[in-house]
């Protein structure tokens, strides 16, 4: 029997699963963000350092967020993982275990713009600081930079 694992999208990290309890994680930079959405707001976040150890720390951390909200991750609505930009390594970490994962827990992944999550976090934290837009900016190391500028609802422009 052949079973077709989930798919990963790229979406739009306010639109994820309407209603539904997601997890999340963030695996493109040196720190590892993993958090638990219940459908209106962020209930719990971890983060740890992952420079050259996202395959070590993701996984507890996914562990003890779901351990302290008596959660299973067969309860979840879906997963929805950061796809960069970033380095190499840190995404492939957080991309497999997403959908290693979504088929041992039969849910959905969904994959998000680690930048665009940014930008979404910004404006929902300070709505007005933001009026005439913001840019996001993350290190791509090498004196180089990974950005994308966002208007004043934190929809991407360029």
């Amino acid at each position: 029997m052949t079973r077709r694992l989930a798919t990963t999208r790229r979406v739009h990290v306010g639109r994820a699963y309407a209603g539904g309890v997601l997890l999340a994680w963030d695996t493109s930079t040196d720190v590892v963000t993993v958090a638990l959405y219940d459908g209106t707001a962020v209930v719990g976040h971890r983060t740890g350092s992952g420079t050259r150890r996202h395959a070590e720390v993701l996984t507890p951390l996914v562990a003890s967020l779901l351990a302290d909200a008596q959660i299973q991750g067969t309860d979840l609505d879906g997963l929805v993982v950061g796809v960069g930009p970033g380095a190499y390594t840190g995404l492939r970490v957080g991309l497999v275990t997403a959908q290693a994962l979504a088929l041992a827990w039969g849910v959905a992944v969904r994959g998000a713009c680690s930048l665009d999550a940014l930008a979404a976090q910004a404006v929902g934290e300070h709505p007005h600081r933001y009026a005439e837009g913001l840019l996001v900016v993350s290190d791509a190391r090498r004196r180089q930079v990974f950005w994308a500028r966002y208007n004043a609802a934190g929809a991407r422009v360029s």
